[in-house]
């Protein structure tokens, strides 16, 4: 039943990718939201996944691909770590990714990102990494890190697809188109780099306050609604490519 609603929606509200070339000539940042144990590591909170998840293992790996592809050119790469305090709720969800533990830190595959100097590593305490990037001062340090790096073009994994990354581009985009984040042009978000969680609706009936939340169905509204917000939804990235003119 829900394979048939997902091909359904698909049907309905197709998404149309495209591969993205990234140009020499220019400054690309790739962002990874919340690639962190609490979301992605077997039974690493209250959050995290029970089982082998294929979407999520999948999202590690290309996104690991990718922030390797990223140092090995020298472009800034931006990682934002969900880090809440404890006994101090800030989302619907049960306490998670509590600072100071194993499970707001990045998971085994990304850990080498924090010895990389063109790596900034951000925590942060809500879904919406732009709004996490705000400092007591009232700078942004995402802001920051595009300007100084005079970035054109971003791309963004990470999860969830549907929450975090969702919110995080729309903000991006919100404010691009406000020239608040200059240089920055494009959002790019790769599909196959993001991931989001599975909550099946029987699962969901029998636990108090769950929502049902299947997989692949919220994964493909994560991205349709990105790029309904001007997001450019990316079936595969590659760098080096000459930007055309």
């Amino acid at each position: 039943m829900v394979s048939q609603t997902v091909d359904l929606l698909k049907n309905e509200l197709p998404l149309d990718q495209e591969p993205v070339l990234l140009p020499e000539d220019v400054v690309n940042g790739l962002v990874l939201v919340d690639i962190i144990n609490g979301f992605c590591t077997l039974g690493a909170g209250n959050l995290a996944p029970r089982a082998p998840n294929r979407q999520i293992s999948r999202m590690i790996n290309e996104s690991a691909t990718l922030a390797r592809a990223f140092c090995d050119k020298k472009w800034p790469v931006l990682a934002f770590l969900d880090s809440h305090q404890p006994n101090k709720p800030e989302d619907p969800y049960p306490p998670h990714c509590i600072t100071g533990t194993d499970e707001s830190n990045l998971v085994p595959a990304l850990q080498w990102l924090e010895k990389e100097p063109n790596v900034t590593i951000r925590r942060k305490d809500c879904f919406d990494g732009f709004v996490g990037s705000i400092e007591d001062d009232g700078s942004n340090v995402f802001v920051d890190w595009i300007k100084n790096n005079q970035i054109k073009s971003i791309v963004v994994v990470g999860v969830c697809t549907d929450i975090c990354v969702l919110d995080f581009v729309c903000s991006t985009l919100s404010a691009r188109n406000h020239g608040l984040v200059a240089p920055l042009e494009d959002v790019v978000v790769y599909s196959s780099g993001c991931a989001t969680f599975d909550v099946p609706l029987h699962v969901a009936r029998n636990t108090k306050g769950a929502l049902a939340h299947p997989q692949e169905l919220m994964h493909h509204v994560g991205l349709y609604m990105a790029k309904e917000r001007g997001a450019i939804i990316a079936s595969e990235v590659s760098l080096g490519a000459e930007k055309k003119t």
